[in-house]
């Protein structure tokens, strides 16, 4: 575990102080994410379409969540040991077969069982592509800048968030969603020819003399001998298994109970992502002025507060507000988080290590998605809404009694010694 990336050095002379690879991974994904954000609105409406049932998308939405767990276990280990750029590129070729699948065979009639086989395969590959992006970040940019880059990389993909999902609304009110689908499914073809031209540092590894399974092991031991990332892990397995699930409650009730049509849930979705958008390019700054522990609990309670106000809204817009608020507090709690596993994390470890993190903290997301679907058409998204936020406010809040707030004052360099 003492290998290491040997990073390019940045190109001063580049208007974000970044050399050209940063440059170009943070432009194909935003193009990626551009096309997924047509996704996130079409696939449930295509499920909603063709079925009217909210249980049919909270299940196929679960199976996605289900299958990025069980991705998630390899993910880290298959990026500490292969060439990332290869599995970033691969990853982009399948989910653009899996996702230009959908709109062929809805050309000739509704084929439920492909989107039972194709979403969960699809989130598998993205879960192995989003643990390999963060392990390239700290070989892209210098150490003292990870935030900084990260907090483009958000702003990027949330600006594409933000005129996706209205774009994706307006496409499936008028072509329907496969064929915003077919959109998404491009947006990753375009994104592997990207990549082939961004040359990755090569990862230096020493040999080890561990057993393989203590290998595939080390990212979940780093993970318990680190106080503040266990409390995080742990924290996060409950925070995230109720946020995850509220993206298909707030759309049920946009179409259910409010009436709406698909350009108004495109355009609400559009504007939650703004909070995204602002909350990356407020980040840094939010960081450098307050201790980690204040920021995280602080965005966490945020989110909360948000859920509550979505319960008791009754225009699209507001919801939209509150979904926001909602996105503001996830991304600034998410960038700090990422931000500090990356600075802290040896270079060879980092992917088992975020393989290992996401893994164990989505190990309940399949659970609450599924309940979240099942509560809201029971019980209704109102009640459903309301003890959410609750729940969200009340574990922000016993963060405070854990190392997440405790060892809040301590230094970055403090925090990668423990």
């Amino acid at each position: 575990m003492s290998g290491s990336t040997r990073g390019h050095e940045p190109n001063r002379g580049s208007s974000l102080g970044y050399g050209r690879p940063f440059l170009t991974f943070l432009a194909v994904q935003t193009l990626s994410a551009t096309g997924s954000s047509f996704s996130l609105i079409a696939i449930p409406l295509l499920v909603l379409h063709t079925t009217g049932s909210v249980l049919q998308m909270g299940l196929i939405t679960g199976l996605g969540g289900a299958a990025s767990l069980i991705m998630g276990v390899f993910a880290g280990f298959i990026a500490d040991r292969v060439n990332r750029r290869a599995l970033l590129i691969g990853s982009d070729v399948a989910r653009f077969v899996l996702h230009a699948s959908i709109p062929v065979a809805w050309l000739f009639a509704p084929q439920l069982w492909l989107l039972y086989l194709a979403v969960p395969l699809s989130a598998a590959c993205g879960m192995l592509a989003r643990v390999t992006q963060v392990t390239v970040v700290p070989g892209l940019v210098p150490k003292d800048q990870i935030i900084k880059a990260n907090g483009h990389l958000f702003a990027s993909t949330a600006t594409a968030y933000l005129a996706g999902p209205a774009l994706a609304g307006l496409v499936s009110g008028s072509l329907g969603p496969q064929t915003a689908i077919a959109v998404d499914a491009a947006s990753f073809a375009l994104s592997a020819a990207g990549l082939a031209f961004i040359k990755l540092p090569r990862l230096q590894r020493e040999p080890s003399t561990e057993s393989k399974t203590a290998q595939f092991l080390a990212g979940a031991k780093f993970l318990w001998h680190q106080p503040v990332l266990r409390s995080l892990t742990i924290l996060l397995a409950v925070f995230t298994s109720i946020t995850m699930g509220l993206t298909d409650v707030f759309i049920f009730r946009l179409k259910h109970d409010l009436a709406q049509p698909d350009r108004v849930i495109g355009f609400v979705m559009a504007a939650s992502f703004a909070g995204t958008l602002v909350a990356s390019l407020g980040v840094a700054r939010i960081r450098h002025r307050f201790a980690f522990g204040t920021t995280w609990i602080g965005a966490c309670v945020l989110c909360g507060l948000s859920v509550l106000g979505m319960a008791w809204s009754t225009s699209a817009a507001m919801i939209g507000l509150m979904a926001a608020g909602m996105a503001l507090a996830t991304g600034i709690a998410g960038i700090s988080s990422m931000s500090l596993r990356q600075e802290i994390t040896p270079s060879d470890l980092l992917g088992r290590v975020t393989s290992a993190f996401w893994t164990l903290h989505g190990a309940l997301n399949p659970l609450g998605i599924a309940l979240l679907a099942a509560a809201a058409g029971k019980y209704g998204t109102t009640a459903t809404l309301f003890v959410s936020g609750a729940a969200c406010v009340l574990i922000a809040l016993s963060a405070l009694l854990t190392p997440v707030y405790s060892h809040q004052r301590e230094p970055q360099k403090a925090l990668a010694e423990t």
